[in-house]
């Protein structure tokens, strides 16, 4: 085998287990190979039995079920044995995350709060053979010849991950290996696919950053004051839940947009997240509305105006999280603009509140009253810019808002004259709305009024000086 190359000692780990993440499975086989850097010092062996039945489609990639199991002992019973091969000495596997939380999970279940420093044979591999077809253990088994036996058992890739960790250290002439176990190295807290130089190259400012699988495609989009740091926030721990696991595994790039501020982050994540529809990304899609205000003609000519749940894709005048703030507004403008409740629709048939016998109005009068209702709406929302830092110093951020609603947001060179409405406006590109960037940004002018530029009716930015 090959020099040693200092005095640590490697525990080489492989496990079979029911599933795929470590809180909802358990280890069926484990294999531990300790390894001095010249030779093998230690081996053990066993099946476990996991105290639960073995999905037929682990029993046909491994080969393992229940009466092999049977008979096993349970992992209390090699838990301290297991531990005692750990402890001290350097935690290597083939993806390496995945058999660390399992031995992780199931050692503190016993009492034995265990933590080892890491090392991954796929990013090892990745770093010091690059340009392979691929970094699975078997294809690189055969790209390096590599022989390997009892393929899906413990032992067998165990032994197969024992030769290939002894040829990397042969073969690494650069000082890889040391340098990922350095303290401070963030190498093994990187999912195992995901090139270091990805993470490296990531900038310390505001913006949006987009996770990529094998395929170039966006699995998740997250916003950022600092894209490096919150990307790094992703990877450390060790959650064993399956969607942790399934993510961590899909990372293969990243890569990043700046932003001027946080909200013009915050802004571009949900634009991204509603374009692209990341399977990861599920918290955004919480705060999507539940209920509009609704215009419609009924078969009498009438305008209606209703409140009731918002469809995917359905347009409305307003939107809203809670059904009585929809029902709130329409009350409003029932009562201010003496419309009649029995053409509206609260949630609820709304004929009762009003005796059916006093005639309805003239349709065409009536409606007339509901156009200037929803007109008197509109114009009770404001129109306004949030001006802010942009991504250099010779550019400013900006928001635009127009009737209360999100409408365009960009970068603009502080040379041009923020007086000119359409310039600013024509500068800026055009972007859809929903109920919780509107939040957002209102939430963000109540704060900080000083940001806050009026729009005027002759067109032009006056700075509110009082709170918004």
């Amino acid at each position: 085998m090959s020099k040693k190359k200092n005095n640590r000692e490697y525990a080489i780990v492989d496990i079979e287990t029911t599933g795929g993440y470590a809180s909802g499975s358990k280890i069926t086989e484990v294999a531990i190979i300790v390894f001095d850097g010249e030779k093998i010092t230690d081996r053990f062996e066993t099946l476990v039995n996991p105290e639960r039945d073995i999905p037929l489609p682990i029993f046909a990639l491994t080969g393992i079920n229940n009466e092999m199991v049977a008979h096993a002992p349970k992992f209390e019973m090699i838990a301290e044995k297991v531990f005692g091969m750990l402890e001290n000495r350097v935690f290597v596997a083939h993806n390496v995350n995945f058999d660390y939380s399992f031995i992780k999970q199931q050692l503190s279940a016993e009492g034995y709060p265990f933590s080892a420093p890491k090392l991954c044979t796929v990013r090892m591999s990745r770093k010091i053979k690059p340009g392979l077809y691929s970094y699975s253990l078997g294809n690189l088994c055969q790209s390096l010849e590599i022989p390997i036996q009892n393929r899906h058992r413990a032992g067998g890739d165990a032994e197969a991950t024992a030769i290939l960790f002894s040829k990397l250290m042969e073969w690494d002439e650069e000082g890889i290996i040391p340098e990922m176990l350095k303290r401070n190295s963030k190498e093994q807290q990187l999912p195992p696919n995901l090139q270091k130089s990805d993470f490296e190259n990531l900038p310390n400012c505001p913006g949006v950053y987009y996770f990529r699988n094998k395929a170039g495609k966006v699995v998740y989009v997250g916003k950022a004051i600092n894209i490096k740091k919150r990307v790094s926030s992703h990877f450390t721990g060790h959650n064993p839940n399956p969607q942790r696991q399934n993510f961590l595994k899909d990372i293969y790039h990243i890569s990043y947009e700046i932003c001027g501020t946080e909200l013009m982050a915050f802004l571009l994540e949900c634009v991204e997240i509603k374009k692209l529809y990341p399977i990861y990304n599920r918290a955004l899609k919480r705060f999507e509305p539940k209920f509009g205000l609704f215009q419609y003609k009924d078969i009498s000519g009438y305008q209606r105006l209703a409140v009731g749940k918002l469809s995917k894709n359905q347009t409305s005048i307003r939107v809203f999280h809670q059904l009585f703030e929809g029902i709130n507004v329409l009350l409003n403008l029932i009562e201010q603009h003496d419309l009649d409740i029995r053409l509206c629709y609260l949630g609820q048939e709304t004929d009762r509140f009003q005796p059916n016998e006093i005639p309805y109005p003239p349709a065409e009068a009536y409606n007339l009253k509901v156009e200037k209702a929803l007109e008197e709406l509109d114009s009770k929302q404001p129109s306004f810019a949030i001006l802010g830092k942009g991504r250099n110093e010779e550019e400013k951020s900006c928001i635009w808002v127009e009737n209360g609603r999100f409408y365009a947001m960009g970068y603009l060179d502080k040379a041009i004259d923020f007086s000119d409405f359409e310039a600013v406006k024509e500068s800026l590109e055009r972007f859809p709305d929903n109920y919780y960037m509107n939040q957002l940004i209102h939430s963000f002018a109540e704060k900080n009024p000083q940001s806050v530029y009026v729009i005027d009716d002759e067109f032009k930015l006056e700075t509110i000086q009082k709170s918004f």
